[in-house]
């Protein structure tokens, strides 16, 4: 049956699969503000299954702290700081039986940003069961713009970490 072009995926999605075939790792995404956009790209490269365990959208921290972070954390520095990233990473590392934990946390906007947390703040973080490692963006685009830009980043600093 033939019908419409079939979606392509995105050049650093395949590159993401790729590197985690290549080392033979897993990885599963807690996103708490693109809401499974990371996991949709990678899951639109062919062969995806043999890398991706899961995706999961946890935007209600009752959920974040039922998957694994410490409530403290959220309550001393917020849903959206680096700590909670690298808590939420663990999480679902931790949760999933993944090699690799992905999260990101932010603030998409429109509305919900503040002077210290502005609409367009993320941080990603990566746990790989050694090392933690976390980045703080700040992008400066509408909701959709922001979520596909985190989405982008998340998946670049996969790519690096697998790779590196």
């Amino acid at each position: 049956m033939s019908g419409p072009t079939s979606e392509s995926a995105n050049p650093l999605a395949a590159e993401a699969v790729a590197a985690l075939k290549a080392k033979g790792l897993t990885v599963a995404t807690a996103e708490a503000t693109t809401g499974g956009l990371i996991g949709h790209q990678i899951t639109a490269v062919p062969g995806s299954s043999a890398v991706f365990v899961i995706s999961v959208a946890p935007y209600w921290n009752k959920v974040k702290v039922r998957m694994g972070v410490p409530e403290a954390v959220l309550r001393e520095h917020g849903a959206v700081s680096t700590e909670a990233a690298e808590a939420l990473a663990i999480a679902v590392r931790n949760w999933s039986g993944a090699d690799i934990g992905l999260a990101e946390t932010g603030i998409a906007g429109p509305g919900g940003g503040s002077e210290e947390r502005p609409v367009g703040l993320f941080y990603i973080a990566i746990a790989d069961g050694k090392n933690v490692t976390s980045r703080r963006f700040d992008f400066a685009d509408d909701r959709t713009g922001n979520r596909l830009a985190c989405a982008e980043a998340a998946l670049r600093m996969l790519v690096a970490s697998v790779s590196g």
